[in-house]
């Protein structure tokens, strides 16, 4: 129970990383806020997580025991991100962990000079902003107390290139950049944020994820052939599952990385050291 008496926020928690970092904090005695749009949003061009799988997420937590609350919230909007804050502080009196895990894959698939306006605002303002937008609303509750860990998701794409993928590039690298900035912040108040980079995370059938195969489609990879494609490129021979990430995730949560700050941890199977 490495998680008991502690309180944590998970965005994008309705599928894929998100639920499995809920369940992996919920087995360890979390309580949990879950946090997610839970609707389609113009200019993605694939479903996003719904209200019915964020209450899934929420039922797999309560399984274990713990208290769970959803929110389903926009990180694109400041007073979204403060009443969700809100929410954790009324039930729980704290905020120990925050997992900025709410982000898209697409629009995608195009050149710089073919991007528009307003994909590129799309991206930079879920991906990037919303992490900081969900981290200014914690972070005078976890610098009061003295205590907290940030995590903040994102990617291989947050360490190299990839073609026809600028905008999630860019944001990607923000949020580490974000990252170590915020960990020089809050280093004196005892608050560590750090950053998870994932490679290819499967689209586990119990996650009900689908950002590999929407990355894919992006790339023209067929959807039906498209694990085997990104296989290939994995020192390991394997795509990372789902509660890879999460297992890193929980360790950054808990007390056992208390000295770990403005670290970035990838779980990738060797893709970045090539």
């Amino acid at each position: 129970m490495r998680l008991a008496s502690k309180a944590a926020i998970i965005t994008g928690a309705a599928r894929g990383i998100g639920r499995a970092c809920a369940v992996a904090f919920a087995r360890e005695g979390a309580g949990l806020v879950l946090v997610d749009i839970a609707k389609d949003l113009p200019g993605v061009p694939y479903p996003l997580g719904s209200a019915s799988q964020l209450a899934h997420t929420a039922d797999l937590c309560r399984d274990h025991g713990v208290i769970v609350l959803t929110a389903e919230a926009d990180v694109r909007e400041p007073a979204d991100s403060a009443e969700v804050a809100g929410l954790a502080h009324e039930r729980f009196g704290q905020v120990d962990v925050l997992v900025n895990n709410a982000g898209i894959a697409a629009p995608s698939g195009k050149p710089v000079h073919e991007i528009t306006e307003d994909e590129w605002r799309l991206m930079i303002d879920v991906d990037l902003s919303g992490a900081w937008r969900m981290t200014r609303a914690v972070a005078a509750m976890m610098t009061g107390r003295r205590a907290g860990s940030i995590i903040n998701v994102s990617s291989t794409a947050g360490l190299v290139g990839y073609r026809n993928f600028a905008g999630y590039v860019v944001a990607k690298h923000g949020l580490i950049g974000l990252t170590r900035a915020a960990a020089l912040d809050y280093a004196p108040m005892k608050v560590r944020v750090n950053a998870l980079c994932p490679g290819s995370v499967r689209d586990a059938a119990w996650v009900e994820g689908r950002m590999l195969s929407e990355i894919a489609r992006a790339l023209d990879v067929p959807v039906t052939d498209h694990e085997d494609t990104f296989v290939q490129a994995q020192p390991m021979n394997a795509l990372v599952e789902p509660e890879d990430v999460a297992a890193a995730a929980l360790w950054l949560a808990s007390d056992e990385s208390r000295q770990v700050t403005g670290s970035v941890l990838t779980v990738d199977g060797g893709f970045t050291v090539r």
